[in-house]
């Protein structure tokens, strides 16, 4: 009995022993694929953009073009992924989160504020620029629309999955009329109500307001930006939450961006022809810990 009995204890302990080493080997794995799976090993990139915001980020036939899309392949560049080992993938204000999450982009640069809701997602590199909510209305209205608060009772672009409209409605108890926008529409839209005198306002980041203003002003309709910002629209770069490398290095390539001058340039080129007075200074980061 005694045999027997210390037979079975050292077949017990081996099979721990046996568990026990593949549970390290296993985690020894994970956190391998992890590392794998950053950007920064990464020699191709696919990088969500949004393609209905002229001046920031736009797509017309197969070409993209805006700010965004300029510091989107300057990233990419500074991670050395180039050429057509750079891809483009269209996003909307709802589908940013689950195309990270999925893994069907590595990045999204696409005026997506950084807030704690979108943190519990998705990490974000940067802000690489703090915008603020503005309004954009007819110039023959702007006497009448001088802040937020006069949008009471005037017809006021909706866009699916975009804070904007919620953010005049429900946090600042504005009551404007919602002119619903489709998500695929977007903010272009928008604009097109606005000149057909369909709605009465847009408000959105001031930076998607310039790049309407300046479309408006190109097709021959006089628009104004009434300037009375109540928000603050810290925009980050969107990539999986557990990718703290890769943020970490985000943040340098922006830093650097900076500090070069190239930042600066790209809101000069895309902002100075409609009038809005952009910050050029860095903006302070959030940080990459997953919490």
């Amino acid at each position: 009995m005694g045999i027997r009995r210390n037979g079975n204890v050292l077949r017990a302990a081996a099979a721990l022993l046996t568990a026990g080493t593949a549970a390290l080997s296993a985690a020894a794995c994970g956190i391998a694929d992890a590392g794998e799976t950053s950007i920064v090993h990464k020699g191709d990139l696919t990088i969500g953009v949004n393609t209905d915001q002229p001046g920031v980020g736009s797509r017309s036939g197969g070409a993209y073009a805006g700010f965004d899309i300029d510091v989107a392949r300057e990233v990419a560049r500074r991670l050395g992924v180039t050429g057509s080992h750079l891809r483009f993938a269209p996003v909307t204000s709802k589908t940013r989160e689950s195309l990270i999450e999925k893994g069907k982009v590595d990045l999204v640069v696409a005026s997506y504020s950084i807030t704690p809701e979108r943190k519990l997602d998705v990490a974000f590199a940067g802000p690489y620029y703090v915008a603020h909510q503005d309004i954009l209305v007819r110039a023959s209205d702007a006497s009448a629309v001088k802040n937020v608060h006069n949008l009471a009772g005037k017809r006021l672009c909706r866009v699916a999955g975009s804070v904007s409209y919620p953010r005049v409605h429900d946090e600042l108890g504005v009551a404007a009329l919602p002119a619903d926008v489709g998500e695929r529409e977007g903010y272009a839209a928008c604009l097109d109500g606005l000149t057909s005198d369909r709605l009465d306002a847009v408000s959105t980041d001031d930076l998607i307001l310039a790049g309407l203003a300046a479309k408006a002003v190109k097709e021959g309709h006089k628009v104004a930006i009434v300037n009375a910002p109540f928000s603050d629209e810290p925009y980050g770069i969107g990539l999986r939450k557990d990718d703290v490398d890769g943020c970490e290095k985000v943040n340098k390539v922006l830093t650097k961006m900076y500090q070069d001058g190239t930042v600066p340039r790209l809101l000069h080129k895309w902002f100075d022809p409609a009038g809005l007075k952009v910050t050029t200074t860095v903006p302070q980061f959030e940080g990459c810990d997953e919490s």
